[in-house]
């Protein structure tokens, strides 16, 4: 009896070990909690690529959660439910969270954040701005769209004006105009992220009126885009992801934002001590932004002239303008 009490006590102390070291390795993984913009997690766009980057880091090492906004009045509670479960950072993905974000950041001094495609936070000292040169992507996808348009007409969808968004299509017009100075661009904003018939139906119009090459910057509202020019047979110009599976006889080329990395890359910043906060900017010189590595509808002088052009932008050669008042021949649509 003595020996089976023996055996009994020492399987407890066994698995009670077990446990604590269960707990504790749990205990020591980096809780990165991501709150969406209302376009979503399933955007195709951003948010979907954020969340991607997230999913690939080390589980070993990582725990990681969405919480999806379906509108501008979740934002604040997605933040603070992570904030109360105690997640380590904070990911907040879209300028549209920059009021949620900067005033979540402001209450919790210690709390870490990071914010994409924002930096009006940056002053803060725990968030990160997680920023992106787009105006440079966009610029080379819209020397391929000035390079391949028969018609001399390409389309614009944006899916809100604000600063960060403008650069879209600042660069891409600047691009467009550099590749074909005679050409129109028409533009919509949709001042929706998450509208794929408003996308559609502004698609449509424009290939109505000639267009036969049109990029958007419209997150879900995009995918409509896509679909549109797919149906009419006319070229689509993806954005921050390689887009070109949602139609890849009619995607030419994307945009491509390295959202994915950056997430990566502040997460892997908290686990190893080194996260700071102020701007982190990525461009083409960093990898940050490019065109899709999908490029098989692009001619070949066309690439070699928009791979000359993307030396020529790193080198300081090219300044691709940020703000439409750097460009006088053209405007913005409001």
């Amino acid at each position: 009896m003595k020996k089976f009490l023996a055996l009994v006590l020492a399987l407890c102390m066994v698995f009670s070990l077990c446990a604590c070291g269960a707990k504790e390795e749990a205990a020591d993984k980096i809780k990165v909690g991501m709150v969406t913009d209302v376009g979503g997690v399933n955007d195709k766009s951003f948010n979907q690529t954020s969340w991607e980057g997230l999913q690939a880091l080390d589980t070993n090492k990582f725990e990681v959660k969405y919480l999806e906004s379906k509108t501008d009045a979740d934002y604040q509670t997605n933040i603070n439910t992570f904030i109360d479960e105690g997640y380590d950072l904070i990911i907040c993905v879209g300028y549209m969270l920059a009021s949620a974000t900067m005033e979540a950041a402001q209450a919790n001094p210690d709390q870490k954040f990071a914010i994409i495609d924002d930096a009006t936070c940056a002053e803060l000292p725990n968030v990160a701005c997680l920023m992106f040169a787009q105006e440079q992507a966009s610029y080379l996808v819209g020397l391929v769209a000035g390079s391949v348009t028969e018609t001399k007409t390409v389309g614009y969808v944006q899916g809100m004006v604000s600063d960060s968004m403008n650069q879209f299509g600042v660069g891409y017009i600047a691009g467009v105009l550099e590749a074909c100075p005679e050409a129109e661009v028409l533009q919509y904003n949709a001042n929706n992220f998450g509208d794929i018939a408003g996308g559609a139906t502004a698609a449509k119009d424009m290939i109505t009126k000639g267009a036969d090459v049109i990029y958007h910057a419209a997150g879900g509202t995009g995918i409509g885009v896509i679909n549109a020019c797919a149906e009419e047979g006319v070229y689509a110009i993806g954005v921050d992801t390689d887009q070109s599976p949602l139609a890849p006889e009619y995607v030419i080329t994307s945009a491509m934002k390295r959202v994915d990395t950056a997430a990566q890359d502040i997460s892997k910043a908290v686990a190893d001590g080194t996260y700071e906060a102020g701007i982190h900017l990525y461009d083409l010189s960093n990898g940050g932004v490019d065109l899709s590595p999908t490029r098989d509808l692009i001619p070949e002088d066309v690439l070699k002239m928009v791979e000359d052009a993307k030396a020529k932008v790193m080198s300081g050669e090219i300044v691709v303008p940020k703000l439409a008042s750097e460009c006088p021949t053209f405007t913005l649509a409001e």
